[in-house]
């Protein structure tokens, strides 16, 4: 039997790595906002330092040839350097968390090995992920290698929500989903699917729009727009899609299951996540690209991947909670 101090012990600390992995998110995000992500141009170091420079005189006086891959016609900026440093201090404090997660999943070595092998093997992805950090450095952000970074890490959250929904399964009670079409399940997982592709057309975007920042040398971001790609229109037709689907989702939860389940609860935030996401979305078309507006939209798109990650997992154990207890 497994003492259940330690196994709220491991849910707590769970869901702290799970927020702490969001949070990383929207840091990357202001990292590309801010156009830091060359801020350190090597790894780990930065700038052959362990604790970055604050001033121009702190650096070799060959730095541009040195560090030709983003510093060939750039000057030093430290804020873009120290965005950078901080971010990957974020990376490592969440490595950390990560690694207790999986320590603390020892107590689940004989009743539930899944929790335990999974969680070792979201600290050896996180560990991969990292090294797929340095390659985005080594490669000057190159585009594939950006996407590749940002899939890894709704992965690593994918897993680490599986991990805390089976740690408490047998907590939830039966959920009575007989009111739910029979096709419920497969609208959800295909809305999993759009918001996944929908995700790397926005890196895809996203990309585009560092090019065309870099030429405009990250000011009058009133005229970007005018440059914008077709996979920018693209991006942004299909999120009319996405809103149809998960309302559709939303209106059959609404009419079939319990105002005070958690299920609607959890139907409610993704249509807040959604909207959210797409009033930044239309600000980021309509406002000149606004920095703050980026990192948000990218974490709410995120956010929304997980929340209908969660409610699919969700209703599994719910559905079966009779053959749990």
């Amino acid at each position: 039997m497994i003492d259940q101090q330690a196994v709220q012990s491991f849910r707590r600390l769970a869901t702290l790595t799970v927020i702490a992995v969001y949070f990383l998110i929207l840091v990357g995000g202001i990292v590309r906002a801010s156009g830091a992500g060359m801020g350190c141009p090597d790894w780990p170091t930065c700038f052959g330092q362990w604790i970055p420079p604050t001033e121009e005189s702190q650096l070799p006086p060959d730095y541009h040839e040195r560090y030709a891959i983003g510093y060939e016609n750039t000057q030093f900026n430290p804020v873009k350097t120290w965005t950078e440093y901080l971010n990957r201090l974020t990376g490592v404090t969440i490595g950390f968390l990560i690694f207790l997660t999986a320590w603390r999943s020892r107590i689940y070595r004989s009743d539930d090995k899944v929790i335990f092998y999974l969680s070792w093997a979201v600290f050896f992805l996180v560990g991969f992920q990292g090294w797929l950090g340095s390659t985005v450095v080594a490669s000057n952000l190159k585009p594939v290698i950006i996407t590749l970074h940002m899939l890894l890490a709704l992965f690593i959250v994918a897993l680490l929500i599986y991990i805390l929904a089976r740690s408490q399964k047998a907590h939830w009670g039966y959920l009575d989903i007989s009111g739910l079409p029979a096709k419920f399940n497969k609208v959800l997982v295909a809305a999993m699917a759009m918001t996944l592709l929908q995700v790397v057309m926005g890196t895809q975007v996203r990309e585009a729009v560092d090019l065309i920042a870099n030429e405009h040398a990250y000011i009058d971001r009133q005229y970007w727009r005018d440059d914008f790609p077709i996979i920018f229109y693209v991006h942004r037709s299909f999120s009319s899609v996405i809103l149809f689907t998960n309302a559709w989702l939303f209106w059959k939860i609404f009419q079939g299951v319990g105002r005070t389940t958690l299920i609607f609860k959890v139907g409610i935030l993704l249509m807040g996540l959604i909207v959210t996401a797409i009033i930044a979305g239309i600000s980021l078309d309509r406002l000149g690209v606004p920095p703050v507006a980026q990192p948000i939209h990218l974490l709410m798109a995120t956010l929304i991947f997980g929340t209908q990650f969660f409610l699919a997992i969700y209703l599994h154990y719910s559905r079966n909670a009779s053959r749990i207890m």
